[in-house]
């Protein structure tokens, strides 16, 4: 169980502070639509010639406008494609920030991917898509794709089990009161995001299931799945939320799953590259295996 001092540290599970973030030239500004609001994103070009493998990644709560810990920018320059959006109701998306609204959104993000203009603009090989996140993101991808069978490689950086969160949620009071507070100073018209606040909080604990990824772990234990976590990090803690569903997802079998531990935070800001490294290497293994 967390320690009430750190309560305050594990608001940032949602809407992490990103760090040395700049969107430069190779990246192009996308509107998409999901559930007719226009929904604002980057699609980061991997070089021409590349191999058409594109990472559909998505940020924590509330993220930023121009990419995720930096790996559009590095990944690309790799040849990898990575294409980044910002959810429904925050940031210049429109439309109201909720949970089930971050599914649909990936799912609309997802078929944007297989337009017949997009496949020609950017080069993308519908059948080397792979869906990644960070915290919040990393979360959702993986309870999106326990729901789409298509989806075979998923890459989650210190994904949150939403699951375990309302766990917590229920049983510590004074996290329960700080995040209730965090979340309604997010709320328009003084905050950033549309969407209820605390609302979706209580609406969380008190129906966990659906995000619950030691739930998914059946529907999860056939892909192809790189999970990264941080020795350091206080929020998204290797112990408390990486290696429980890492072990559920042993027991029903799973044989493709990697584990990798950075001495880091939740930032991830000191391994950047190697993150970017890491990365890249296990998405291009893929591609290398596909084309022998």
């Amino acid at each position: 169980m967390l320690k009430p001092k750190s309560c305050l540290i594990l608001a940032c599970v949602f809407f992490p502070r990103l760090f040395g973030q700049t969107a430069d030239q190779i990246s192009v500004d996308i509107t998409f639509a999901s559930q007719a609001h226009a929904v604002k994103g980057k699609f980061f070009q991997g070089k021409p010639g590349g191999s058409g493998v594109t990472l559909l990644l998505l940020h924590g709560f509330p993220g930023n406008q121009q990419d995720v810990l930096g790996l559009g920018q590095k990944l690309s320059v790799g040849g990898i494609n990575v294409f980044t959006f910002n959810y429904s109701g925050t940031h210049k998306s429109e439309g109201v920030f909720s949970m089930t609204n971050t599914l649909t959104d990936i799912q609309a993000a997802y078929e944007y991917l297989h337009h017949s203009d997009i496949l020609q603009r950017f080069h993308i090989d519908t059948n080397r898509i792979v869906l990644g996140g960070y915290s919040y993101g990393g979360g959702m991808a993986l309870t999106y794709a326990a729901r789409h069978p298509e989806l075979q490689r998923i890459i989650s950086i210190a994904g949150t089990d939403h699951g375990e969160f309302a766990r917590e949620y229920m049983r510590n009071s004074q996290m329960a009161h700080t995040m209730d507070s965090v979340f309604d100073n997010l709320k328009t018209p003084d905050g950033p995001i549309n969407f209820e606040g605390s609302g979706l909080l209580k609406k969380l604990a008190a129906n966990p299931a659906p995000v619950d990824l030691r739930l998914s772990a059946n529907d999860l234990a056939a892909r192809d799945i790189l999970m990264v976590g941080g020795w350091d990090d206080t929020q998204i803690t290797i112990d408390q939320f990486l290696l429980p569903f890492y072990r559920a997802l042993k027991k029903a079998g799973a044989s493709k799953i990697r584990f990798v531990a950075y001495h880091t935070d939740h930032s991830f800001r000191n391994v950047r590259e190697e993150l970017a490294g890491q990365l890249s290497d296990w998405i291009q293994a893929d591609t290398m295996k596909t084309a022998r």
